[in-house]
């Protein structure tokens, strides 16, 4: 098997609570059951909060060996020496902030249902394209939707190139309609609600995980 850019499986994606040590406590168990990768997404409170949420958050992820992604903002990301960051369509361009964060950060883009955007990405150099949202989403409600043929597409993309750049699917996803996602030839399922809301994090993180053995 090829080696990927990106860890494969539950890639989870923080909510925006403002209590961190709620969170905290959240992606231990998300991590317990399986989670392999994390997003820090905070878009409320003011610079100062969200900086001291992200560096616990960050603090946390060493102490468990869990890669942590930026939401958007590259400059955080490289302030806080983060493991990467997800870039979005008004965000800066993938090629500049690869020059700005060097060749061992993860970089991950939003490619809506755009594999031709996807396809620019890749000439970027980035190490996972995102297509999403795959089903309706809570957190987005007014996104695109991403078809299994766009999935296919993404897959195809990156199929050439080694290490090969992760396919993530994003939007809706739950531990009962993500199978069908991973059939489409994703790598990874970026999950929110149906994990940090579910009652039993670590259960729902355990059902996720699963649909990757």
């Amino acid at each position: 098997m090829t080696a990927l850019r990106f860890p494969r499986g539950l890639y989870g994606v923080t909510p925006d609570w403002p209590d961190t040590d709620r969170l905290l406590s959240a992606i231990r168990l998300a991590h317990a059951g399986g989670m392999r990768a994390l997003q820090w997404r905070r878009k409320t409170g003011d610079a100062a909060q969200r900086q001291a949420q992200a560096q616990a958050v960050l603090d946390l992820c060493r102490l468990l060996g869990l890669p942590l992604i930026i939401n958007d903002d590259w400059q955080l990301a490289a302030q806080l020496d983060a493991d990467g960051v997800h870039l979005g369509r008004d965000d800066a361009p993938a090629a500049q902030v690869r020059q700005a964060l060097g060749p061992h950060k993860l970089i991950g883009c939003s490619c809506y249902n755009q594999p031709d955007l996807a396809r620019r990405q890749l000439q970027a150099s980035v190490d996972y394209i995102a297509f999403g949202a795959v089903y309706p989403s809570r957190v987005k409600p007014d996104a695109v939707q991403a078809t299994l043929a766009d999935l296919r597409a993404g897959r195809q993309l990156t199929q050439a190139l080694s290490p090969r750049p992760a396919v993530v699917a994003i939007g809706g996803i739950t531990p009962e309609n993500a199978a069908p996602l991973i059939q489409a030839g994703v790598d990874s399922i970026a999950v929110i609600s149906a994990i940090f809301d579910a009652p039993d994090i670590q259960a729902a993180a355990q059902a996720c995980s699963r649909l990757f053995s």
